[in-house]
């Protein structure tokens, strides 16, 4: 069954690719395969990943080319990266992917169970990136409308001794909790992008939630 989130596989190997579809098809995602650096940039031109596992030895453009041309990209410079390397050199690779922009390094063959814990971690980092654009948007899309409200409140409504309307007043209240509370996950997600404990975001992003139905319910 097709599934709305996608992970790149990169591999100039077959069987690699066959074996990293096998190992992850228990979890809730589709891997799209990629033979070559090139069709993995093709890939990427179209579709939004939400990780990309990507072989290092491989004929013309190597994975840390690859991986240069990803993160030069606006659209796919934030898209996770785990090297997948063959035995071998492993602390010069590792340099080489991290600081082409690797968030972790597995050396083949890998233990199927580890690579699945990865996954599962990125996994969930990006279902809570998208909850979290879900409510930036229902915010700039709430702020919008009270925009219009205040100023046609303005224009006829009663206010107070300072000029501004009580209601007015209210949802300056409620936009600096809410600013306070993105402030918040702003920070925890700064923090897990830099490999930090991040064990506030769900209190921060529930946290929000609350404000929001609060901003909401003050506006009617």
């Amino acid at each position: 069954m097709p599934h709305d989130t996608r992970i790149l596989a990169v591999d100039d190997r077959e069987e690699n690719l066959t074996a990293l579809a096998a190992v992850l098809d228990a979890l809730p995602v589709e891997v799209v395969p990629a033979s070559s650096g090139q069709a993995a940039l093709k890939e990427l031109l179209s579709d939004d990943f939400a990780l990309i596992l990507l072989d290092v030895v491989m004929p013309g453009m190597d994975g840390f080319e690859t991986a240069q041309h990803i993160k030069a990209r606006p659209r796919t410079r934030d898209v996770p990266i785990i090297f997948l390397t063959a035995a071998g050199g492993e602390s010069e690779q590792a340099y080489r992917g991290y600081a082409a922009g690797a968030v972790d390094f597995l050396t083949k063959p890998f233990d199927p169970w580890l690579l699945r814990a990865k996954v599962s971690v990125f996994l969930d980092l990006h279902h809570r990136n998208l909850e979290l654009r879900k409510q930036a948007s229902l915010l700039r899309r709430t702020l919008a409308e009270n925009g219009t409200a205040d100023a046609t409140g303005a224009e006829g409504g009663e206010q107070g001794a300072d000029g501004e309307s009580p209601a007015a007043a209210g949802c300056d209240g409620l936009l600096s909790a809410l600013d306070e509370r993105l402030s918040r996950i702003e920070d925890a997600l700064a923090r897990m992008r830099s490999g930090e404990p991040a064990d506030d975001l769900d209190g921060s992003v529930a946290d929000l939630r609350l404000a929001l139905d609060a901003f909401s319910a003050g506006r009617r």
